[in-house]
């Protein structure tokens, strides 16, 4: 991309502050955190219900960004650098999408629908990539904001486009119609996914359908719901099982040896391709793939070469321990230079290690010349603070010199044949290649011995509950998150990262070591030690965090050390019991409390706090509001005193969504964003963050009459099959979750565990399941939940998370 920045504002209609008349742009930005941002970057400031883009301009500016798109100038930044003021920055995203888009002119294939989008698009990009120069959505980049950042990577060399569009509600799809502007429509499978957007299936389809209102042709699977709202007129080219009145006409379908033959029907002939799926959803997914290979005339011999050898798409990265203590990002299917700045932006989020190596294949469908890409990709590779490339491929081998520090090998096996050469130790290793260089085998060597059990914790679904619970916040309202007992279960350090890249404003630990542990890998946050010992203070003094203080005993102890030390000002923050009866100084401590901390400069009151007992119970509503008019009229005493202005904050995640108007400067936020509410409705808009997995051991048949595990506490009524699982009460499995109560869930069907848990192992009746050994098995996710086995247990959410082992390893995943 290289354009005038005046021919940009020429697109929308704005008011430009600066001197712009020779301003060449060759990126654009929505991101404050992207070490792509530079002096010929165009920021758009875009403003959502859980961000305000605006309020990082001024640190933008300090890191040599210059063109702005704003809804409005920061206060004291007028003359700091150009902007371009509009009434709605996303809007003009997109209307320079659209710009952008009509600067191009070759065939683009569009794709939604309810599920598969992703699936097709990956599948035909490598399906048509031997004979075009493709540039396609990113990852699952469907929405209101990345359809237009996938448009906008078109560059001058592309002679094919491949974008998925989704969308959850009505006047969505008009917008990014016309920034796709497809010529081939494909329409996937119709399901029930973003069903509560819309009034009824009709109209969901009727909104999905607007994107093909310009588009040639229009493919999909014959469906009486999808023809009563298509235009007699519109050319289509249709595709069904049992109904011969279509284009191609799907006979028969053969499952044998893991691959499907699948028998159609097509201008009279009769023709067969085989694909390595058995499942419904990949036959349906490669049907829609074939028939864009049909309409675009492909031979039947590429057809069946080609569609043999489809691939399951990973759409996901994943962050895994690698040997040495390395941390380990598995990327390892595609290489584009797209997914590469994706990637890369991960990876920046990844802050225990100072020390970074990138592991790249050759990239391919760039569109660009070799040498522009490979310039390119030695920018990226600087401007993320890379210290090691290792490039694989005879392509990359030749643009060596690019890179700093950089050894190259033509073929894997190359790299893998000197692995014992290189050494890897703590360190950040970014694992990404294209699929025909089999990078799995270098992922296989670097990943520390895999489990059979793990944890995997969705990181996209824990920014989409912080969003979610920042969306209830009022301007300005500062977040804390915990992150205690290893955040929730989940992880600490992982999580503690990712937030620090959502630039939350604290995190909350229990204990010091917690705190000490995130300090020492790197995590800059503030950190608050919730219930600090006073054997801790001198390391929290140490180590930079900021201690709870809950009494006079404990404050005195800590301003002996501060004093001691010379300290002046330290953070500390005050705990006020208004009722929970746990920790904090009562209304009786308050006059000491104060007259303690006037007389010495030592400690700082960052923030006064308490703790609400009630906060997800309506029952003690009215318990509830006292404990917050005791908060506010307790801390207003101190701030009054002691001429301050600290952060207040009472409110957790309940208190959140039930008491609004007690946010004061700072919430915080526990379990909600790890996926669990005390509130059934509210549960229904979170997303599940942890999902316990295992894999079948054995199986095996008894007989009726006899018994499975200790104490023969399950006696086999009939034959039964049974499977043994490699989880126990020693991984924070409940016995008690045992004997019949609970059940676990393989192939989407619910599994009864038999007898007691043992210490490593479960075992559960299969006599209904298709299954074999190796097979996955859910011991909680989305079925059962954790706040199902709560219910069962008589227990809580978070007992049920934090009892989960840290000899089960943690997946970190995108």
């Amino acid at each position: 991309m290289s354009i005038l920045l005046k021919n940009i504002i020429s697109v929308f209609s704005a008011t430009c502050y600066g001197d712009i008349s020779s301003v060449i742009i060759d990126h654009i930005s929505i991101d404050s955190r992207s070490s792509h941002n530079g002096s010929n970057t165009l920021f758009f400031a875009l403003i959502g219900p859980n961000n305000n883009a605006h309020l990082y301009i001024e640190e933008l500016i300090s890191e040599g960004v210059n063109n702005f798109v704003v809804s409005y100038i920061p206060e004291g930044l007028d003359d700091k650098a150009n902007f371009i003021v509009v009434e709605n920055t996303l809007v003009a995203f997109q209307i320079f999408a659209i710009y952008y888009r009509g600067l191009f002119d070759f065939p683009v294939i569009g794709i939604t629908g309810s599920n598969g989008k992703t699936i097709v698009k990956e599948w035909l990009n490598f399906l048509l990539s031997p004979d075009f120069n493709i540039i396609r959505s990113p990852k699952s980049f469907n929405s209101q904001v990345g359809v237009p950042l996938s448009v906008i990577a078109i560059n001058e060399k592309h002679n094919l486009g491949i974008f998925e569009a989704g969308i959850s509600t009505i006047s969505e799809m008009e917008k990014l119609e016309p920034i796709v502007k497809p010529t081939i429509g494909v329409l996937t499978n119709i399901g029930t996914s973003h069903d509560e957007g819309f009034e009824n299936t009709t109209q969901k389809i009727a909104e999905k359908l607007l994107l093909f209102k310009s588009s040639d042709v229009l493919i999909y699977k014959k469906d009486e719901r999808v023809d009563a709202l298509i235009s007699s007129k519109r050319t289509t080219f249709s595709w069904s099982f049992d109904n011969e009145n279509v284009d191609v006409f799907v006979t028969e379908t053969k499952i044998s040896n893991k691959k499907t033959t699948i028998f159609y029907q097509f201008k009279g002939g009769l023709y067969e391709i085989d694909i390595p799926f058995e499942d419904m959803a990949s036959i349906e997914n490669a049907i829609s793939c074939l028939l864009v290979l049909l309409y675009m005339k492909y031979d039947n011999v590429t057809i069946h070469s080609r569609m043999e050898l489809l691939y399951p798409v990973e759409m996901r990265l994943e962050v895994k321990n690698g040997i040495n203590n390395c941390n380990l990002i598995d990327d390892s299917y595609s290489s584009d230079f797209q997914s590469l700045k994706i990637a890369l932006d991960f990876l920046e989020s990844q802050n225990k290690f100072q020390k970074k190596t990138l592991i790249l294949s050759d990239i391919f469908q760039s569109g660009l010349t070799d040498e522009e890409l490979y310039g390119r990709v030695a920018k990226l590779v600087v401007a993320n603070n890379i210290q090691r490339v290792i490039g694989i491929g005879q392509t990359i081998s030749e643009f060596k010199n690019r890179f700093v520090n950089c050894v190259t090998y033509a073929h894997t096996s190359d790299f893998l044949a000197d692995f014992e050469n290189l050494d890897f130790s703590n360190e950040t290793i970014l694992v990404k290649g294209a699929r025909s260089f089999e990078f799995e085998e270098i992922v296989a060597v670097l990943e520390q011995k895999k489990h059979e059990t793990v944890l995997e914790i969705n990181l996209n679904a824990l920014s989409y509950n912080l969003n979610f619970y920042k969306a209830k916040l009022k301007p300005n309202i500062k977040i804390m998150v915990m992150v205690k007992a290893f955040g929730y279960g989940n992880g600490g350090l992982e999580i503690a990262s990712l937030l620090e890249h959502h630039q939350v404003d604290y995190l909350g630990v229990a204990f010091a070591d917690e705190g000490i542990s995130l300090k020492n890998d790197g995590i800059r946050l503030p950190i608050m030690v919730l219930n600090p010992e006073s054997t801790s203070f001198s390391s929290i003094i140490q180590h930079q965090l900021e201690p709870e203080i809950y009494n006079l005993r404990g404050l005195n102890n800590f301003l002996k050390i501060a004093e001691h030390k010379k300290l002046k000002h330290f953070p500390i923050h005050i705990k006020l019991d208004t009722g929970m009866h746990r920790l904090g100084f009562e209304r009786n401590d308050i006059l000491e409390l104060i007259q303690t901390l006037k007389e010495n400069d030592a400690v700082q009151v960052k923030s006064i706090l308490s703790h609400m007992a009630t906060s997800d119970d309506k029952v003690h509503y009215e318990f509830a509001k006292g404990q917050i008019q005791l908060f506010e009229e307790l801390s207003s005493q101190m701030m009054t005193e002691l001429q301050i202005n600290p952060i207040r904050h009472i409110l957790n995640t309940s208190g959140i969504s039930n008491f609004p108007e007690a946010q004061f400067n700072m919430v915080r936020l526990g379990i909600g964003i790890y996926g669990v509410s005390n509130d059934p409705e509210e549960q229904k808009f979170l997303e599940n963050v942890g999902t316990l997995k295992s894999v079948i051991s054995q199986i095996r048949t008894i007989p009726a009459g006899d018994s499975v595990g200790y104490g023969r506490r399950f006696m086999a009524q009939k034959e039964t099959k049974v499977a043994t699982i490699p989880i126990g009460y020693a991984d924070g499995i409940s016995r008690a979750w045992g004997n019949g109560i609970g059940y676990v869930t393989i192939k989407n069907r619910k599994a009864k565990i038999l007898g007691s848990v043992c210490m490593d192992m479960l075992m559960v009746e299969v006599t209904d399941v298709d299954c074999i050994e190796g097979d996955d098995v859910i011991i909680f996710g989305e079925s059962p939940t954790v706040i199902e086995m709560a219910h069962a247990l008589n227990t809580i959410p978070y007992e049920i998370l934090t009892s989960i082992s840290q000899r089960v390893k943690r997946v970190f995943y995108r």
